[in-house]
């Protein structure tokens, strides 16, 4: 693999006869003094609130109305009063709901976009934008608010585009989802706020550590031929730790909505991880942990990591931790990236603009493209009711995608013959081969239908007794045998 070259933090510091420094100006070819991405030792000149609102209307065209956003921080209070009026201002395509509170009361509150709020429609793909996990990383929580605006009004307007991106994919945002460190980060202010202060939440926990570690079950049992490494149920033993509010109601979210991507904004480096960032080896942080769909993931961020010009995000690696991603991996269908989105964590109100310039085209591109890559589907019986909980398999990747209640599916994959093939439980298998062209800008199709086998099918036991779990879960065929003395 190519190891990413992560940009020296403490450098954001150096005086401007340092000069920049740029660890991959030879990799682009470019000798500029200060690429426009890597800007980390030579920021661009502060502007004041009111020179910056006039920068950011000096490109409207006086005949056409756009889009107004005011880049400056918003607080808890103002946060909700905002996604709520931009709920209600384009109640056609979107909605507001919340998913649990924090520590301290605190609503979880999550934006939704779509054609059809509310509902999840046949073949729609679901995706989840989270951001400010720790609550003082606040760039990706203020740049979530002005998506949310940004979206709600470009939509009104008659934008093309963000219309599409809309009515073919249902959008969740989670602006902030540890308001509680949110609080306390923002009391101190970016000139005073440390490097930790306000990351955990009202517990002192740290979120991103606090789901359970699925992929030490994994890399126990990857070698045993028989053990599904897909939706891994969670352990007895994490519900006897300490679970923060935060964490339990996020999980509860994944668990309800049949999500295919998602993203998690942080801060505090330069760089995109995918799963999985927890190493396989617990002495060595950085060793490379590949997952079974190890080229997805890199060819999902390779457009969101070229866009220099417009986007912060690079340097696609897998050697950071965030346990939530391997959560989302190894619990559900959903992929999910976790986004740095720089060196530092509380920028100045006067780098919020430049930030939503820098950033809004990858997050666009994110939606509009990565998640309609691959294929999508429905597995149906022979009178075409959708299959609830169906597998659909690739051969030679490890890990199954299960169907939503109407029997819909969705399924990230890159380009080549690959060979699918749809199960359920007291149905026959079906097998399909697919050829997905590289010039194939949207999802294929593939649907399964399914027959009944009645002398397949047998009613198991619906309790099992206390030993069966620790067959099932150290990947071990349970003896059937003793299940004759229960």
């Amino acid at each position: 693999m190519a190891w990413p070259y992560f940009l020296d933090c403490d450098r954001f510091f150096a005086s401007k006869e340092e000069g920049c420094y740029d660890p991959l100006a030879g990799l682009k070819g470019k000798t500029s003094h200060c690429s426009p991405l890597l800007r980390l030792s030579c920021p661009e000149p502060s502007v004041p609130p009111p020179a910056r609102q006039e920068l950011a209307l000096s490109s409207l065209s006086p005949e056409e109305p756009s889009t107004i956003i005011q880049f400056t921080y918003t607080s808890n209070a103002q946060m909700y009063s905002l996604l709520k009026r931009t709920a209600a201002k384009c109640s056609n395509i979107a909605h507001v709901y919340s998913i649990g509170r924090s520590t301290e009361g605190r609503d979880l509150l999550v934006i939704e976009f779509s054609n059809n709020p509310g509902q999840h429609e046949l073949l729609e793909p679901e995706i989840k934008l989270v951001g400010n996990m720790h609550g003082n990383e606040v760039l990706g929580r203020q740049l979530l608010i002005y998506l949310a605006q940004y979206l709600c009004s470009e939509y009104n307007l008659g934008n093309q585009r963000i219309q599409t991106i809309v009515n073919t994919t249902r959008i969740h945002i989670l602006a902030s989802m540890n308001p509680d460190g949110y609080e306390l980060a923002a009391s101190e202010g970016h000139l005073l706020n440390g490097w930790t202060n306000g990351r955990a939440n009202a517990q002192n926990i740290d979120l991103n550590r606090n789901f359970p570690d699925l992929t030490s079950i994994f890399y126990r049992n990857r070698r045993s031929r028989h053990y599904r490494i897909d939706h891994i149920p969670i352990p007895d033993s994490y519900w006897f730790g300490k679970v923060a509010p935060e964490t339990y109601a996020v999980m509860k979210w994944i668990r309800s909505l049949p999500f295919v991507q998602s993203a998690s904004l942080h801060g505090g480096e330069l760089v995109i991880s995918y799963p999985f960032d927890f190493s396989r080896h617990p002495q060595e942080e950085r060793m490379f942990s590949p997952t079974p769909d190890e080229l997805v993931p890199s060819v999902l961020t390779d457009p969101l990591s070229t866009r220099r010009s417009s986007s912060s995000w690079l340097a696609p690696t897998r050697t950071w931790f965030s346990r939530m991603s391997d959560f989302n991996y190894l619990h559900t269908n959903c992929l999910e990236i976790t986004v740095e989105l720089g060196c530092d964590k509380f920028p100045s109100e006067a780098e919020l603009y430049p930030e939503w310039k820098r950033n809004k085209e990858a997050l666009l591109s994110f939606m509009e493209y990565q998640v309609h890559r691959g294929i999508k589907g429905v597995v149906t019986d022979t009178e075409g009711n959708g299959i609830k909980g169906a597998s659909v398999s690739v051969r030679g990747v490890r890990k199954d995608v299960t169907t939503a209640e109407d029997g819909d599916y969705w399924r990230l994959l890159n380009p080549g013959t690959h060979i699918l093939t749809a199960t359920a439980k007291g149905y026959s298998r079906v097998s399909k081969r697919v050829h997905l062209p590289r010039t194939m800008n949207k999802a294929g199709r593939v649907d399964f239908v399914l027959e009944k086998v009645w002398f397949l099918f047998r009613i198991e036991r619906q309790e099992k007794p206390w030993w069966w779990n620790y067959f099932s879960q150290s990947g071990i065929s349970p003896p059937q045998w003793l299940l004759r003395s229960v």
